[in-house]
């Protein structure tokens, strides 16, 4: 199994800055939407692994009660 991490970087000013790594295709976006509920979203822009398939992977959550 590949390697799957987020880089986090804060900057001088406050803002935050993050990369999903190892991740391949749309799935990455169930893991953004939990970051952006941290703050309000200025530019996003997508890796070359968010084009590439990987029929493998499959997301989960759930909202614990």
């Amino acid at each position: 199994m590949q390697r799957q991490e987020i880089e986090v970087t804060i900057l001088p000013d406050g803002r935050v800055e993050y990369t999903i790594k190892g991740v391949k295709g749309s799935a990455c976006e169930s893991i953004s939407a939990l970051l952006e509920q941290l703050g309000q979203v200025e530019t996003e822009s997508r890796t070359a692994e968010y084009y590439e398939q990987d029929p493998d992977v499959q997301l989960h959550l759930s909202a614990g009660e």
